[in-house]
């Protein structure tokens, strides 16, 4: 097709067409609040854009994981100072028990007590999460334990399974988030075995035999050792998640920095850009309506 416009006009069309391209691009920027809205706006910084993004997922999905997390450590570690206390009130009947002066009848009655501090710590060991035993490892559907105190051995064997759960921090670190019940209440050393000991217990004070109190009361008084360095496991975990929260977060800000500094709009400069080529686009549009026209009549003349 042969264009009938003079070099002129066609220069002049093609300057209006950069400043409206110069306009449209500034308007669409402040509207988006970016300075890349499609491949073609800046093709050499797109690969970062992907990365960078790629990176804030990983880290909010990570953090997103966390939380989950820290919500089932923070209920582990508040129920596990529940039984230390409940133990301890163990240590207290049992030494009461132990005295010269307890009677057969006081014994039994202590044996009560202890009964129901079984059976709150059993209890403690079943504790959920949004609908996980916490404490039954990686079988966390089943219930770690049941309890029935008819019985000359009341509480169940284990129903859970080993953990080998693992959380993994925004640093690429992961570490193990989680006891099993058996590990905490249930170890296979005697000392240790707070279910045992104090079942122990309860059974020497409800035969009235001293030296079988004497031994279960000092066994409950290792169990409750041992229990409280369960206890500081949840603790240290409570700590490297707090810690990788904060890292996570601490990242988080950094990729949303470099993200901003590779495609976000500067306003300042944009308004300018429209501005001028506003201011342009009219100037120009002024200055070919007063250039004069020559026509055929003119030549007639």
């Amino acid at each position: 097709m042969i264009s009938t416009l003079s070099p002129a006009s066609q220069n002049f069309l093609a300057g209006l067409d950069q400043i409206q391209q110069r306009l449209d691009t500034a308007q669409t920027e402040l509207t988006s609040g970016l300075k890349i809205n499609t491949v073609s706006d800046d093709p050499s910084e797109v690969p970062d854009i992907w990365q960078l993004n790629s990176e804030l997922d990983q880290v909010n999905q990570t953090d997103t994981n966390l939380g989950q997390v820290q919500t089932e450590v923070n209920t582990a570690e508040s129920s596990l100072e529940s039984a230390v206390t409940l133990v301890e009130q163990a240590e207290t009947y049992g030494a009461q028990g132990a005295s010269d002066t307890s009677s057969a009848t006081t014994r039994q009655d202590l044996a009560n007590e202890l009964g129901a501090i079984l059976q709150q710590l059993v209890s403690i060991a079943n504790t959920t999460v949004q609908g996980r035993y916490i404490f039954a490892g990686d079988a966390d559907q089943t219930q770690p334990y049941t309890i029935d105190l008819t019985q000359s051995s009341p509480i169940s064997a284990y129903q859970g399974s080993a953990s080998t759960r693992e959380i993994q921090g925004p640093d690429g670190t992961a570490f193990p988030v989680a006891l099993t019940a058996q590990q905490i209440f249930d170890a296979s050393d005697a000392q240790n075995n707070v279910f045992t000991s104090i079942t122990d217990l309860i059974q020497g004070l409800q035969n009235n035999d001293d030296t079988a109190i004497s031994g279960a009361l000092a066994d409950v008084q290792s169990s409750d050792t041992y229990l409280n360095q369960q206890l500081a496991f949840y603790g240290a975990v409570q700590d490297r998640v707090q810690g990788a929260l904060s890292f996570g977060q601490n990242y988080t800000t950094q990729l949303q920095t470099q993200l901003a500094g590779v495609q976000d709009a500067n306003e300042a400069e944009d308004i300018t850009n429209m501005t001028q080529a506003q201011t342009e686009f009219q100037a120009a549009l002024a200055s070919e309506a007063q250039l004069p026209r020559t026509t055929l009549f003119d030549f007639l003349t």
